[in-house]
């Protein structure tokens, strides 16, 4: 006996659940004569009757109550193992990583290629937002946070401690001057942020530097810091950056710190972090500990170019 198409095996179990051909079709996104179609075949096909009118109404007759069980178990199975294996596959071989987008711009991406290199069979699916992640739906396998570490039911471990610093580019010091105290930033074009309020803001830094300043000059505000980081190396102004995130453009000579012995210090960190419990999981360990090998590397280098 030839084994029906899986599509007719649906019609009928979706048409037996609803007793009515137009429902079932509305279910399977099909047309009612498609499913009428489908249940004339299987019957064609068997050589019986799967459903008979009462007025407006359908009922199963009695092969059709003896057939319709084996159907839905058989779809039910065959959904649970496709299920199953394509889970195990996206598990194995699928890392969604969720973190800020400034972070995967100015840090996560440009270095990404040494994991792609060190783990070839992993497929690295990269989602950027400012909001909290829940790890519960599946949406994401681990994720790179910015904060104090205190987010409950998550593995958190810390990647990043961070320093702040006004940066502009060299053509901006060639045209106002190098200046001679934190206090003469006041009288250059200052970048702002306007958004987190967890984020060092531009009168924390002047404190930190040793300056009460009651009010910060106005100047263009932007959403993201990566965004800022560009108009400073466009000769737009000066850019309040974390370490992170300026470092290849320190490095680069596209920006410059305008007073590196001012050491201030950010109360947040970046953290890896995952559901508790899966922190061990192969993929997940071989990530932790490629990106904590690479914050070690960032460590240094920012040691070494201020010599700390």
């Amino acid at each position: 006996m030839r084994i029906p198409p899986t599509s007719a095996l649906r019609a009928l179990e979706a048409s037996a659940r609803h007793l009515n051909f137009t429902l079932a079709a509305e279910e399977l996104h099909v047309t009612q004569s498609a499913v009428s179609h489908q249940i004339r075949h299987l019957e064609e096909l068997w050589g019986v009757q799967l459903f008979k009118r009462k007025g407006r109404s359908l009922i199963l007759t009695e092969a059709g109550h003896e057939i319709v069980p084996v159907i839905r178990e058989f779809i039910r199975k065959l959904t649970t193992t496709i299920e199953g294996i394509t889970s195990t596959y996206e598990t194995e071989n699928t890392l969604k990583v969720t973190l800020l987008e400034s972070f995967a711009f100015k840090w996560f991406v440009p270095r990404l290629g040494h994991f792609n290199s060190e783990c070839p069979d992993v497929n690295v699916w990269i989602s950027t937002t400012d909001d909290l992640t829940d790890f519960t739906t599946g949406d994401a396998d681990v994720g790179i946070r910015l904060g104090y570490g205190n987010w409950e039911n998550l593995y958190q471990e810390i990647l990043l401690r961070e320093y702040i610093m006004p940066v502009c580019s060299p053509g901006l010091l060639e045209k106002y001057g190098k200046p001679k105290e934190p206090r003469d930033l006041l009288r250059y074009p200052l970048l702002r942020r306007y958004t987190s309020d967890i984020l060092q803001r531009w009168k924390d830094w002047f404190r930190d530097a040793g300056v009460e300043v009651d009010t910060i000059p106005e100047g263009t505000h932007f959403p993201q810091t990566s965004l800022a980081l560009q108009a400073a190396i466009d000769d737009q102004g000066v850019a309040l950056a974390r370490s992170a995130h300026v470092l290849d453009d320190l490095k680069a000579g596209r920006l410059v710190n305008m007073f590196p012995d001012v050491r201030s210090k950010s109360g947040l960190a970046y953290y890896i972090v995952c559901l508790s419990g899966r922190e061990n999981l192969p993929v997940i360990a071989s990530f932790r500990n490629w990106l904590q090998h690479e914050a070690e590397k960032t460590r240094k280098e920012f040691n070494k170019l201020f010599g700390q």
